[in-house]
């Protein structure tokens, strides 16, 4: 590795005259007016603001009670405001009241106990109240580091390399001290868990470490060290994909951690002069593919998993990457992400957003078709005719996945924007939705899911509950997907439960679920529950009418079939109650029968 890194080579602007003229000639240029004017209004904002500091009665709300929202609201405010500020000051580098703001934020962050989350320090050097003091021996500061304090680190360092000529130099000093105290030297001696995980986490702390040691390390060996290690964790990474290239945590998760394996690949290719290429595997081109295959329409999103339901994308991102691949399709500017749209305020995304955009390339909408993914057991669909834009999305997979939830078997359906068929997707992080009682949250047990409830019991999680494909055709009018489900339960007399999906492309679509069980002795009870929101519900006979906007009806056999309409209260990954609904179609007389066959049309 050390013979690879070149020590002097520019990473973002050879020069600051080139720099300058960079943001001259952007600020000069009518397709980035309304990116500057976001960043301008912001700044103007928060320049009036006082900025808030992170107490120990802040730090302490985590472990008193589980809620992670206070802390992290002024936390993420705090990166936030860094920044805006720094952007600022390259859009306005004569207005010396950004100067200062900038440097007073930094000092800020610089100054706090932990750049962690306190969600994240269970049994951590900062949480310790063992008194080790000695005027004989040297303290060891053993630092966690978690995506945030890694992250940190990264924008710290790049805003310095941006920044310097106009930052005082006792911050640029602070910068360098508490990025090596904090990350560097721990990195360095200590195996962190997330070294070897297969998930976000070891992209964006190792990515993000790396990104800083190449802006900050100037000793080569020693960046060695650094960038050696940082290599192997973001292999891990790559190993919690399949080779079809489904981000089983979710586009927010996508989004968050195979963009910082960009960012540091971006880097690293540049301090090697090209000879290490993060990117250059047909594992990583479908990944990256992963974008454009999982929208539905427009914003939203196939949100299995702790995923929201709609996105923006980052189009820095994606310039960036349509010119690595070329069957990247470039998704439309009004999807774009508005510079306030992320709550944790991350530099990283922020500036490439900026440096990365490319007004030259296309504009268009997402393209019709069909994807199923082999490993993952995804399918998608989208459908667009005269009449509008449809979609269908269902997933197979087990229920020990990145961020899971007991969903196998589970269906998206979505028509001209409303989302008839929903996934409630992520929940309010708290210290419980991560503990033992994580499927008692309804957007984490199958029981918030539109998969079916046998005698009472709702799917288990583990890697053994998991599906198995029976059939799939992907045609030009018709798509099947049919899959046995039945290990997902945990019960005994079930022999089998065939699902299978028939997605039929007519100018208006339909789609037809049968569901085929099996039993070796008498059901107690079987529900088919479906999940909706908050749409007009119709009831008439032999079918259930969902309106909104638009109209979808569910037909289905009465005689079979009992209807109960149950409001479910979610309260959301941002802490706001949704108020949706389940459909529960629970069979009449089961016990008489040991192979039911149940089937409904949507239309």
């Amino acid at each position: 590795m050390m013979n690879m890194l070149v020590s002097d080579t520019p990473l973002l602007f050879s020069s600051t005259e080139e720099k300058v003229e960079w943001w001259r000639n952007a600020k000069n240029n009518s397709e980035f007016k309304m990116l500057f004017d976001e960043i301008r209004e912001e700044g103007t904002k928060l320049l009036q603001e006082k900025e808030q500091e992170l107490t120990y009665s802040l730090f302490r709300i985590f472990t008193e009670s589980g809620s992670r929202l206070e802390f992290e609201k002024v936390y993420f405010k705090k990166r936030h405001r860094l920044t805006t500020f720094a952007i600022m000051v390259l859009l306005e580098p004569e207005d010396k009241e950004y100067v200062t703001a900038l440097e007073n934020t930094i000092w800020s962050i610089c100054n706090e106990y932990s750049w962690c989350l306190p969600a994240h320090l269970k049994n951590s050097f900062e949480t310790s109240t063992t008194i080790s003091c000695s005027l004989n021996r040297p303290s060891v500061e053993n630092y966690t580091i978690d995506l945030f304090s890694a992250e940190t680190a990264f924008s710290l360092a790049e805003i310095l390399k941006l920044t310097e000529d106009v930052l005082d130099p006792l911050i640029c000093k602070r910068i360098y001290e508490e990025v090596y105290k904090r990350v560097f030297r721990p990195f360095k001696t200590t195996k962190y868990e997330w070294e070897t995980q297969e998930h976000n986490w070891a992209s964006v702390c190792a990515g993000s470490i790396g990104a800083a040691a190449l802006h900050l390390i100037q000793d080569k060996e020693e960046l060695n060290t650094i960038v050696t290690k940082v290599l192997p964790a973001m292999e891990c990474y790559l190993k919690g994909f399949n080779d079809d290239g489904v981000c089983l945590e979710g586009y927010g998760y996508w989004q968050y951690g195979f963009g910082y394996y960009v960012y540091f690949a971006d880097l690293v290719k540049k301090k090697t002069n090209g000879k290490l290429d993060l990117l250059n595997s047909e594992k990583i081109h479908q990944i990256a593919l992963f974008q454009q295959r999982c929208f539905l329409n427009e914003n939203k999103v196939v949100n299995f998993s702790d995923a929201n339901p709609t996105a923006s994308v980052f189009l820095g991102l994606s310039h960036y990457l349509s010119k690595v691949y070329d069957d990247f399709e470039i998704p439309e500017r009004k999807l774009r992400a508005k510079f306030t749209a992320d709550h944790c305020g991350r530099w990283a995304p922020a500036i490439r957003n900026l440096l990365w955009f490319d007004d030259t390339l296309p504009n268009q909408p997402w393209g019709n078709g069909s994807n199923f993914f082999n490993e993952s057991q995804w399918l998608i669909s989208r459908h667009q005719t005269t009449s509008g834009h449809f979609s269908f999305a269902a997933k197979g997979g087990n229920n020990n996945e990145p961020h899971n939830h007991n969903d196998i078997g589970h269906f998206i359906l979505q028509g001209n924007s409303e989302v008839f068929l929903k996934d409630l997707g992520s929940g309010l992080y708290t210290k419980d939705y991560f503990s033992e009682k994580r499927y008692t949250f309804l957007s984490n047990g199958s029981q918030g899911h539109s998969v079916p409830i046998i005698n009472h019991q709702f799917q288990e999680e583990g890697s053994s509950k998991f599906a198995r494909i029976l059939d799939v055709d992907l045609g030009e009018d018709v798509d099947i997907f049919e899959l046995d489900i039945s290990n997902a339960y945990e019960l005994e007399n079930l022999r089998s439960l065939n699902r299978k999906f028939t997605w039929i492309k007519k100018e208006l679509p339909k789609l037809i679920l049968d569901d085929v069980y099996s039993f070796t002795e008498q059901p107690i009870s079987i529900t088919e529950r479906l999940i909706t929101s908050a749409f007009s519900i119709i009831e008439e006979e032999d079918e259930v009418i969902l309106a909104g906007k638009q109209r979808l009806r569910i037909l289905y056999d009465s005689r079979m079939l009992y209807l109960e309409v149950k409001r479910l209260n979610f309260i959301n990954h941002f802490g706001v109650m949704e108020e949706n609904y389940a459909l529960d179609f629970t069979v009449l007389n089961p016990v008489k029968k040991c192979n039911v066959q149940l089937i409904f049309q949507f239309e």
